[in-house]
């Protein structure tokens, strides 16, 4: 048996429901989704980059 077995699995928030939602506030929503997006893409060019910087170190 693995540790990781033992522990409890994070369960991935419900969608949020869109149909309560106004056109203005579908839009603000959709803003903030892109900019956590964004977010996500600018944290992986920075690990991307530091990996590779890492790599060239390593390999020379």
């Amino acid at each position: 048996m693995d540790v990781d077995d033992l522990e409890p699995r994070k369960q991935r928030p419900k969608p949020k429901d869109l149909e309560s939602l106004g056109v203005e506030e579908l839009e603000e929503y959709l803003a903030e989704l892109e900019a956590e997006a964004q977010r996500v893409r600018d944290k992986i060019a920075a690990k991307k980059s530091y990996l590779s910087g890492a790599d060239s170190l390593f390999k020379s």
